[in-house]
């Protein structure tokens, strides 16, 4: 599925289409930097998401704190449920880099959509 094709799906739902980023979310962005967030991205994706056994499914991300959780609400990449449900991701088997990669790459991909607003 592409960037385009993932918009496009996530439009649809009244759920993932609320979420935008607050005036503190890109006060935080312009503070730190593009190249700043895509390292928080890959970081948490890393941690929160790759691993194959993760004890508190569903409930790793948070709804605000850090533009990046809040674009993982938004790209349905909050959790492993999710990622199977939206982009057919089975769980119980670690994430390769390459799917950690795409993951990455539609969460900034969100983040630079909605920071251009």
């Amino acid at each position: 599925m592409t960037t385009e094709e993932a918009f496009a799906r996530l439009a649809r739902s009244h759920f993932r289409s609320r979420f935008h980023l607050s005036p503190e979310d890109v006060a935080y962005i312009e503070k730190v930097g593009m190249d700043a967030i895509r390292s928080h991205a890959e970081d948490f994706v890393r941690t929160r998401l790759a691993p194959a056994d993760i004890p508190n499914d569903g409930k790793q991300t948070p709804m605000k704190g850090h533009p990046v959780f809040l674009a993982q609400h938004a790209t349905a990449c909050c959790c492993r449920g999710c990622l199977r449900k939206w982009y057919h991701v089975p769980q119980g088997v670690p994430l390769s880099p390459a799917q950690q990669q795409k993951i990455v790459n539609l969460l900034m991909a969100w983040m630079e959509k909605e920071y251009s607003k």
